[in-house]
């Protein structure tokens, strides 16, 4: 096979999917003559969705630009503080909405991300292949911990979710994606995923445990599972989850 020669270098969090011997230093690799920067940058072992910017020879290039003998490649993860939007090639457009599709791993992110009032897809039966088409047919950012789900021709957006614990995890998405500016909370179903009205006490006091009756007069409902939710204890819990994350837009 025909081969050509790159170096490559990895930022920040990228270094993480690396063996330690590549990490945070430049490495040359031998490359198929044919070979595309996400090509090389999947078989390397980090997947695209986590790259924001690649740069070759200093320039900014797409995922389908073909490795050449000498390049020298940089790729770099989110920019946190800086805007580099002019300077974007390897996606063709981000998404208007923000709302995900979570793996089978991840149904503890999911409730707390619809919690947030994020619109996440999760279900047990989902295989790879059904989020992945979810991913692509319906605009949502995959979130899963299995890297190889993510390197899929089809998923554009996805993030590689680093922390083991729910509440850990979504704290990493709210700093990763910066999603407290479009948070929504409460207004979701945690079960059903569908939003949730508001509902005059009378038409659901049958349903209401009797101490709720007496202390509590609002009342929010979900018409697909008829549950009522109310101000109680787990919604204290759940404020006191959100309220750090929300800090940053100022209305706690």
């Amino acid at each position: 096979m025909d081969m050509v020669s790159a170096t490559f270098r990895f930022y920040e969090e990228l270094n993480d999917f690396l063996p330690p011997e590549r990490r945070r230093r430049a490495f040359t690799c031998a490359c198929a003559r044919a070979a595309t920067t996400k090509h090389m940058i999947e078989a390397l072992g980090v997947p695209h969705t986590e790259v924001e910017l690649v740069l070759v020879n200093g320039e900014s290039v797409g995922f389908d630009r073909l490795i050449e003998d000498g390049d020298r490649v940089a790729v770099y993860p989110k920019f946190e503080a800086l805007d580099i939007s002019s300077l974007l090639r390897v996606r063709e457009r981000p998404l208007r909405v923000t709302r995900f599709v979570a793996d089978v791993h991840l149904g503890g992110l999911a409730h707390l991300l619809r919690m947030a009032g994020f619109d996440t897809l999760y279900e047990t039966g989902f295989d790879d292949a059904r989020i992945a088409a979810l991913g692509a047919d319906e605009g949502r950012i995959v979130l899963t911990r299995d890297r190889e789900l993510l390197k899929r021709r089809t998923i554009t957006h996805g993030c590689y979710v680093r922390a083991l614990k729910p509440a850990l995890q979504l704290r990493e998405l709210f700093e990763r994606l910066d999603l407290a500016g479009s948070a929504r909370p409460f207004t979701l179903c945690l079960h059903c995923n569908v939003p949730l009205r508001e509902v005059d006490k009378a038409a659901v006091l049958d349903r209401l445990p009797p101490r709720v009756r007496v202390l509590y007069q609002h009342f929010l409902t979900c018409d697909d599972c008829q549950r009522v939710f109310w101000e109680g204890s787990h919604w204290r819990s759940m404020r006191a989850l959100l309220d750090p994350l929300l800090a940053e837009r100022g209305d706690g």
